[in-house]
């Protein structure tokens, strides 16, 4: 269907001819005389835009718009538009299911106000009141045609997101609509309706924790509690008297007895974040409560009953950890029963542009800001990007990018560094090749020769120095890109090169 147009003006020569430029372009257009007519016909037109006249008969066109502003709606402004214009009704549905559209009395049409004797007090009052934006008379056609334009274009976008937000009680941020994360989806949904034990793995940043919680809340357990336990962050001699608790005078400081993860979690579900991380005596002690559901706490001798579902998240390869004695083998197998991978964001490039616009809005609600547009090609650039820190790296970026951009988030606004990596992938692509095909080829490495000498550690110290160099110099010393090529993170590629005494003074 068409979008539709409501010109508001009482000079019936302007409504015409704009009636004609929009419907010449394929919009269906709507007219009125008046504030109050426009007012009282809405919710029979239905408009998704209004072009709105300051100076009206009447009540004028700041009043109209006030009015506008405080009529009540299911939906929240998903920017440009006055409140209420680009939202969806809140909704439960299905993982993965369509977004529901909201029906006319639910969302209000994004305004942009049209004048011949505006000032800059009515420009700022129309902006304040959330016009997306104001065109000065006589109207000049191909602006008229690109605004309108970028305003439905920026209340698509807006109403897409809500709409997937609304899904499922919002997913807790899980946007996309890519085939992989349809097919998480749906995993989700199957394994939800269980008790079965799922391990999720993933790159950090990918959303191992949302995965999580969405299995709870689409669980029979959802009333009950969720518990999450990062195994990374708690001291190795704290981990079992975290998650099972410990009696009274356990070791020194426990003045009081104290329930552990496991026990605040019964009838409910525990995560158990990084359990990749977690030390051998207390896998054990998780292998104990796995195999019997019981545990004991720290000191205590009374074994305790508890009815937990345990869901794990690891970035590691357990598999890999397993094989090395890192990792129990019987407790990898008692946790993935159901194994679940969170795709990296450089597997569902077409999730970034909702992306974007779901970090945007939910940035400018956080810190009182109106929603900043981006634009197509700084949304091309960031869709081009491998992103290595994946969604986490993504959001962590749009959050500067509003808070510090001007008016429109533009290509210049972007890391340099993101720019350069895409750009250069680009001149590849053009030369024949495929993109990163020079950055996948081994390197060569040259030692000395007096490296035949030495002993096997310094040797592998020498090695390792030198790949890592060969490596950032490949890339133009990118840490980024360099750490995403190499499988670790960009942290430890600092650290790395530090202890290995790498600088940009050996860049060559």
């Amino acid at each position: 269907m068409p979008s539709t147009v409501f010109v508001v003006d009482d000079e019936k020569n302007i409504r015409r001819t704009v009636r004609m430029v929009l419907e010449g372009e394929g919009f269906a257009v709507e007219e009125a005389s008046s504030g109050e007519e426009a007012i009282a016909r809405l919710p029979d037109v239905g408009a998704d835009l209004m072009l709105l006249d300051v100076q009206l008969s009447g009540i004028s066109g700041l009043e109209t718009l006030e009015r506008l502003s405080a009529i009540p709606t299911a939906a929240s402004s998903g920017g440009g538009g006055t409140p209420g214009a680009a939202g969806a009704p809140r909704a439960a549905g299905a993982l993965g299911a369509a977004p529901a559209s909201p029906g006319v009395e639910a969302t209000l049409p994004t305004v942009i106000m049209i004048s011949g004797h505006a000032t800059l007090a009515d420009a700022v009052r129309a902006v304040k009141l959330g016009a997306y934006d104001l065109l000065e008379k006589p109207l000049d056609r191909e602006r008229m045609l690109v605004t309108v334009r970028n305003a439905l274009e920026r209340r698509a976008m807006a109403r897409e997101v809500a709409g997937l937000r609304a899904q499922a009680d919002e997913r807790l941020e899980m946007v996309g609509r890519s085939a992989p994360m349809q097919a998480l989806y749906a995993q989700i949904v199957k394994v939800a309706a269980t008790r079965a034990r799922v391990l999720i793995t993933g790159e950090s940043g990918t959303g191992k924790e949302l995965i999580a919680r969405a299995i709870h809340r689409e669980s029979p357990l959802a009333r009950q509690a969720f518990v999450k336990v990062n195994c990374a962050a708690i001291p190795p001699e704290l981990i079992e008297s975290e998650l099972f608790g410990h009696e009274r005078g356990a070791f020194t400081g426990a003045t009081a007895r104290k329930r552990g993860h496991f026990e605040v979690a019964d009838g409910g579900t525990i995560f158990l974040d990084e359990i990749g991380d977690m030390i051998p005596s207390a896998q054990a002690k998780v292998l104990r409560v796995l195999q019997s559901g019981e545990l004991t706490r720290v000191g205590g001798e009374q074994s305790l009953k508890v009815d937990v579902r345990v869901i794990a998240a690891t970035n590691r390869d357990l598999q890999a950890d397993v094989a090395a004695g890192k990792f129990r083998e019987d407790l990898y197998f008692r946790l993935a029963v159901v194994p679940l991978r969170a795709p990296p964001l450089r597997d569902r490039p077409d999730d970034i542009p909702l992306l974007c616009a779901s970090f945007i809005e939910a940035t400018a609600r956080e810190n009182g800001m109106r929603p900043k547009p981006i634009s197509d090609e700084a949304v091309a650039i960031l869709s081009a990007y491998t992103w290595p820190g994946n969604v986490r790296e993504l959001r962590n970026l749009i959050e500067r990018l509003v808070i510090l951009s001007e008016e429109t988030i533009g290509i210049g606004d972007l890391p340099e560094e993101i720019v350069a990596d895409v750009e250069r992938g680009r001149r590849e692509q053009a030369a024949g090749g495929q993109p990163g095909a020079a950055d996948a080829a081994a390197p060569r490495i040259e030692l000395p020769p007096e490296a035949r000498a030495l002993p096997l550690r310094e040797f592998r110290d020498l090695v390792e120095r030198e790949y890592i160099r060969t490596r950032l110099d490949e890339n133009g010393w990118n840490i980024s890109r360099t750490a995403g090529l190499l499988g670790i993170e960009r942290t430890n590629l600092h650290k790395k090169m530090r202890a290995l005494g790498l600088g940009r003074q050996d860049h060559r």
